[in-house]
């Protein structure tokens, strides 16, 4: 579970990326969920927008996906969410260390 200021630089370091997983018409399929899958096992914080022909909100698709792809959801915008999950497979100055308070 992240705290809040965990959380708050999650979105931060979000602010600037694309969104790499798009969820369309047919919701959250076996294909979103691997291509989640593969970009958080690659960059631990992604980005991803719900299409406008989806049946889902940014905050449902985020909630489902978060947990078909064990991650946790750090926000959800307007038609776009963001999701973390921790690797510690990647090298450790790719990797997302959390600022102490």
């Amino acid at each position: 579970m992240l705290t809040s200021s965990q959380r708050a630089q999650l979105k931060s370091l979000a602010h600037s990326l694309d969104p790499v997983v798009m969820v369309g018409k047919n919701g959250i399929t076996e294909n979103v969920i691997q291509e989640a899958d593969n970009s958080l096992r690659a960059h631990e914080l992604i980005k991803g927008k719900v299409l406008e022909t989806a049946l889902l909100t940014a905050r449902e698709a985020v909630e489902a996906l978060a947990e078909a792809a064990n991650a946790e959801p750090v926000q959800a915008i307007g038609n776009k969410f963001v999701l973390y999950r921790e690797n510690p497979d990647i090298p450790k100055e790719k990797r997302i260390i959390f600022k102490k308070k």
